[in-house]
């Protein structure tokens, strides 16, 4: 049985056997070790942070004693979620997003004239996840790796905007679909990433995205 550890778009928790590129945590132990299950409620953590899957060659023991490992498609993924890159594992892509973020905000810290502290990125991110947002680009103005949440009566779909074209978003990676007309679109991908996006980070994708055609997904 898989543990309910696999990270949507939306920031939402599912138990699938799909595997990911990239891997987090949200700042600490949300599970009992004994029964593998998720605490109700979850720890209160604004520290959501995305880390690669190999790192000094450490090995662990997933939802043992200590932190709730969680597991992401890609980075593309992995940002919507409203995770950063890790400081520690991810130091120079983590430098980079801090940078941006901080010129996406339009301010400067006062620890550094440009690099955003991280408990400063967390704090907002934390006001920004976990819930959808207005438009306010056309799906034609959003930057590559933007999520967004397309709602057709009562049933919706994750898009993702693609290295050459709109993706449907899926747990098994993605297949290319139209492109939305922006009609009855909500943003996923957090406003202060999107900015960070915009500004020219570049996300990992998973190997899917950049298929010519896949319509089997």
């Amino acid at each position: 049985m898989p543990l309910q550890n696999r990270v949507a778009p939306t920031g939402e928790l599912f138990a699938v056997p799909q595997k990911g590129l990239f891997m987090g945590n949200r700042g600490g132990r949300h599970h009992d070790p004994e029964t593998k299950k998720l605490l109700r409620p979850a720890p209160p953590s604004k520290r959501w942070i995305c880390c690669q899957l190999d790192f000094k060659n450490r090995h662990r023991s997933v939802w043992g004693h200590s932190y709730t490992e969680l597991f992401f498609l890609d980075e593309v993924t992995a940002l919507a979620a409203g995770h950063r890159p890790c400081f520690e594992c991810q130091r120079s892509k983590a430098r980079t997003f801090a940078r941006l973020f901080t010129q996406g905000m339009g301010t400067s810290s006062l620890w550094s004239p440009s690099e955003m502290p991280a408990n400063e990125m967390d704090a907002i991110l934390h006001s920004e996840r976990g819930i959808t947002h207005p438009m306010t680009d056309a799906p034609e103005d959003l930057p590559e790796g933007t999520i967004v949440s397309q709602h057709s009566g009562s049933e919706s779909q994750l898009l993702a905007k693609g290295p050459r074209n709109w993706l449907r978003w899926n747990f098994d990676g993605y297949c290319e679909v139209p492109v939305p007309d922006g009609s009855n679109l909500e943003l996923i991908t957090p406003p202060c990433i999107l900015r960070v996006l915009k500004a020219g980070y570049e996300p990992v994708w998973h190997p899917s995205a950049h298929n010519e055609i896949n319509h089997n997904i």
